[in-house]
C-alpha cells in the first residue's frame, strides 16, 4: 500500500493512509475527503464494514473497494454496502487512477432527505442541524450519532448499536455514549424546552420529539 500512496501523491493527489480499519474510520469521521480507496482484507475492522459504517453516519464521500478477492458476489457484497466501484488485485495503476479521477469528478452520491422530528431538522447531505430556522452546531461525532436515532426514529436503539454503526470498533466503557446523548440534549432540547431523546430504561434511548415537562 505505500507503493500506491506514493504513486498517487506523484499524480498530485494529497494522501493520508493506515492499515487499519478502525483508524480509517477515525480518518473519515475528522477530514473531508476527495475519495476514500479502502482495501476489503483491512485488518481491525473490514473495509466493508468501514464502508457499511460510513454509510449508517451520513458520511457520503465516493469509496473505491480494493481487493485480492474475485468474483460476483465479492462485487456485489462490496457496493450493497455503499461502495462506488471496485477494482479487483492485480490492477493496472492506470486504470485505478482514472476511476479515483472520475469519481472525484463526479462528487459526492445523492444523499437520503434531511428528517424531521416536530420542528428538529436533521439533514446528512449538509451534515447540519436545525430547531426551527435555528442552526444547532453540533461535532460530527455528534451529528453521527443524532443521524443514526433519526435514521431511526420511534425505535428504541441501545448503546452496542449506537456504538456499532457510529465508532464502528470501541473497546472503552459504553457510556461513553451517554456523554454524547447529554452533549446532544444540551444542544438540541434544553435551550428550546423540548424532549427528543428518551431515555428507555435499560434498553436504550428512542428520538421522539415533544415538548419538555413543565
Amino acid at each position: 500500500m505505500e507503493l500506491l500512496r506514493r504513486g498517487l501523491r506523484g499524480e498530485g493527489f494529497v494522501v493520508d493512509g493506515t492499515g487499519n480499519g478502525t483508524r480509517v474510520l477515525e480518518l473519515v469521521q475528522e477530514n473531508d475527503y476527495d475519495v476514500v480507496v479502502l482495501d476489503i482484507m483491512l485488518p481491525g475492522m473490514n473495509g466493508l464494514r468501514v464502508c457499511a459504517r460510513m454509510r449508517e453516519a451520513a458520511l457520503w464521500v465516493p469509496v473505491l473497494m480494493l481487493t485480492a478477492k474475485d468474483g460476483e458476489f465479492d462485487e456485489a457484497e462490496g457496493l450493497d454496502t455503499g461502495a462506488d466501484d471496485y477494482v479487483t488485485k492485480p490492477f493496472s495503476y492506470v486504470a485505478l487512477v482514472a476511476r479515483l479521477r472520475a469519481l472525484v469528478r463526479r462528487g459526492q452520491r445523492e444523499r437520503p432527505a434531511a428528517i424531521e422530528a416536530g420542528d428538529l431538522r436533521v439533514d446528512p447531505a449538509t451534515r447540519r442541524c436545525h430547531r426551527g430556522q435555528i442552526p444547532v452546531p453540533l461535532t460530527m461525532r455528534e451529528f453521527a450519532v443524532l443521524w443514526y436515532l433519526a435514521s431511526r426514529r420511534g425505535e428504541v436503539v441501545s448503546k452496542t448499536e449506537i456504538l456499532e454503526h457510529v465508532w464502528g470498533s470501541f473497546d472503552g466503557d459504553v457510556n461513553v455514549v451517554e456523554v454524547y446523548v447529554s452533549a446532544l440534549r444540551r444542544k438540541i432540547d434544553s435551550p428550546f424546552h423540548r424532549r427528543t431523546i428518551h431515555t428507555v430504561r435499560g434498553a436504550g434511548y428512542r428520538l421522539e420529539d415533544e415538548p419538555a415537562s413543565p
